[in-house]
């Protein structure tokens, strides 16, 4: 199983991108995806998190600004980001937590490579 994640780039402050993760291999089903961040020098923080039945959590500091989206069909997670400050500068990584057979057994977890956005005028 590999994610592959996109989207990132350079933006103006007050902009938009829109981040986008494809999981592909073969796994039974999803369990949730999210998106974690990590700007220079600071720890890797949560972003949001989705779960195969739309459930959201966001980060305090991205609600209202940032939406997530799931399409289970194809396996990808979305971040719709608007607004961007300088503070949202970071690379950001694509999570994946996932079932490998019916059994549900066990929970398995898979980052992806990461994609740098860089808010900046």
């Amino acid at each position: 199983v590999q994610l592959q994640a996109s989207g990132g780039g350079a933006v103006q402050p007050g902009g938009s991108l829109r981040l986008s993760c494809a999981a592909s291999g073969i796994f039974f089903s999803i369990h949730s995806m999210g998106w974690y961040r990590q700007g220079a020098g600071k720890q890797r923080e949560l972003v949001a998190t989705i779960t195969s039945a739309g459930g959201t959590t966001y980060a305090d500091s991205v609600k209202g600004q940032f939406t997530i989206s799931i399409d289970t069909a194809t396996s990808r997670v979305y971040l719709q980001m608007n607004s961007l400050k300088s503070e949202d500068t970071a690379v950001y990584y694509c999570n994946l937590n996932y079932y490998p057979d019916y059994t549900h057994r066990p929970l398995l977890s898979l980052w992806g490579q990461g994609t740098q956005v860089t808010v900046s005028s």
